[in-house]
């Protein structure tokens, strides 16, 4: 239960720090970013953003547009993903210190993968949420309890099967015979 609420800290983490934080990209150009008047804001943006409203002349350009960023995408999404997202939002909120430190260094990690590594992440992180919860928890106390050497291991097998799978091509099915 531990670890599955670690991950979903991870992904909420992940979610925020994509709808709060600055372009890094600007950030590494130096370019310095243009504030957002607070009247600029829609009606819901300001109503999404009301607690940020008594600083926001205060607060960095960058962070402003971040913020307004934010609020567009979550003004964009279904109610049942703006909950989710709320969800997501609380449990970084609850993260202490070392815990974000952790999760923006791993997004910082995966930020440096190339597109096919982010997607292959990505994958597999989806067939790991497609496994039943005890398989899951299974594998991630394997995983927990196991050596860096051993950890090696498991990455080196799931390395060559995914090789393998990727060079195997699917099987030709036979054409029916002609009428």
């Amino acid at each position: 239960m531990k670890t599955l609420r670690s991950r979903l800290r991870l992904l909420a983490a992940l979610a925020a720090l994509l709808l709060a934080t600055p372009s890094v990209h600007a950030q590494a150009e130096g370019a310095v970013a243009p504030s957002v008047p607070w009247a600029s804001l829609s009606a819901e943006q300001q109503g999404l953003l009301g607690r940020f409203a008594p600083n926001w002349d205060q607060m960095p350009p960058q962070r402003q547009q971040a913020l307004a960023r934010g609020s567009e995408r979550l003004m964009a999404m279904t109610p049942e993903q703006r909950e989710r997202a709320r969800e997501r939002f609380a449990r970084w909120r609850d993260m202490d210190d070392n815990q974000r430190r952790t999760v923006r260094n791993r997004w910082q990690q995966f930020e440096t993968l190339t597109p096919d590594q982010q997607d292959a992440v990505r994958e597999g992180f989806k067939r790991f949420k497609s496994l039943p919860p005890e398989r899951r928890r299974m594998l991630r106390e394997t995983w927990r309890t196991a050596t860096p050497d051993e950890r090696r291991r498991m990455l080196d097998v799931l390395r060559a099967e995914r090789a393998r799978r990727a060079a195997v091509p699917p099987p030709v099915r036979p054409l029916p015979p002609p009428r």
